[in-house]
């Protein structure tokens, strides 16, 4: 990948996802500038209103520019009051997730300095884990696919496949690889299932003790969904690693979010062999939409993300830094007192500021 040539596929999409996408362009024109980065973006329609003006979440014209470009950072999609006519809602994310191969979700939850946390324990400060949801198939393959029977039933089918698991896995255990060389500190991988009732995650425990093996260094455990909500809430500081069948860690990862402050904190990415999803973990926000409240961090964290994905796919190393130096610029924004509208602080546009006040100078 060119330093000079690389290309981000912007879809702010509903509600408050245009609005923090806004808040992260105009980080990113900071630190492309102090870079030199050769950054080019693309502003793609989809998402719920653009279904209500066109009759399509998302044109296959937008799939392919998106497809196209060498990432993607996505604001927010879906609104309630617009839905399919079986009463689903509208989420291109999930096509984008299923159609690219998308398949490790990562949810990186980590306590930020100064910011408000659930838990009173003081260890809760310590907070730094990643939720690494698998995002193509599990429950999640029957989207479009369930049935009513006579009006007397309904099905959904969980689907685990051994090539998914197999990347999944792998991708978990070079994730702790790369988080102890930057911690500084062992990692344990632990597998989130339902293993002592489903056969589908029976399965997928065996392939996952098959992939443990290759990384003998790396310790490895099981965890079953229903201990780890619990424990996620009394000892979260003694998590590495987490990854899980698609929609559990779709519910864990909203839990995990409440322990840091919440959604507005919560930063993802959705990374395939070849493309990557990069997007806050909150939804529209329809409550809030347009009053200039959002909190943008999550959406900034995403963007950092995006930037060190960039960085080690060839872009450079100068992407590296400036991830690093845009997470670290929220860190000083909230160390130094910042506080967010949903803590009684500052909308939308301060945060922003705040945070890049906190970048070096442009050099």
């Amino acid at each position: 990948m060119p330093t000079n040539a690389v290309r981000v596929a912007v879809m702010p999409g509903d509600g408050i996802g245009v609005e923090v996408t806004e808040a992260a362009a105009f980080v990113l024109e900071k630190l492309v500038r102090r870079h030199g980065l050769g950054l080019a973006t693309e502003t793609l329609s989809a998402g719920a209103f653009a279904y209500r003006d066109t009759g399509t979440a998302m044109s296959e014209a937008v799939f392919r520019q998106a497809e196209a470009a060498d990432a993607i950072l996505l604001g927010a999609m879906g609104w309630p009051g617009i839905r399919y006519p079986d009463g689903t809602e509208i989420a291109p994310q999930i096509e984008l997730r299923m159609r690219l191969g998308l398949y490790a979700g990562v949810r990186p939850i980590r306590a930020l300095p100064g910011v408000p946390l659930a838990l009173a324990d003081p260890r809760a400060a310590k907070m730094d884990f990643v939720i690494l949801r698998e995002s193509t198939e599990g429950l999640f393959w029957a989207r479009g696919r369930g049935e009513v029977i006579e009006d007397r039933e309904a099905r959904d089918t969980m689907v685990i496949t051994r090539a998914t698991t197999e990347r999944l896995s792998r991708f978990a255990f070079r994730l702790a690889e790369r988080r102890a060389e930057r911690l500084r500190r062992p990692q344990k991988v632990t597998l989130v299932d339902k293993a002592n009732v489903f056969t589908s995650m029976a399965f997928m425990r065996r392939i996952f003790d098959e992939v443990a093996r290759d990384f003998p260094q790396i310790p490895a455990g099981h965890h079953y969904v229903d201990a780890m909500a619990l424990d996620l809430v009394r000892r979260p500081w003694d998590f590495d690693v987490l990854p899980m069948e698609n929609m559990y860690g779709d519910i864990l990862s909203d839990l995990a979010a409440g322990l840091i402050g919440g959604m507005g904190y919560a930063p993802s990415a959705d990374i395939g062999d070849t493309h990557a999803v990069f997007q806050p973990s909150h939804g529209t926000g329809p409550d809030i939409a347009g009053k200039g409240v959002a909190n943008p961090t999550a959406m900034l964290l995403s963007a950092a993300l995006m930037l060190d994905w960039l960085g080690t796919r060839g872009a450079g190393q100068a992407w590296c830094d400036a991830a690093a130096e845009l997470e670290a610029a929220v860190d000083a924004a909230f160390a130094a007192g910042l506080r967010t509208a949903e803590f009684g602080g500052s909308g939308t546009r301060d945060v922003v500021q705040a945070v890049a006040a906190q970048l070096p100078a442009v050099g």
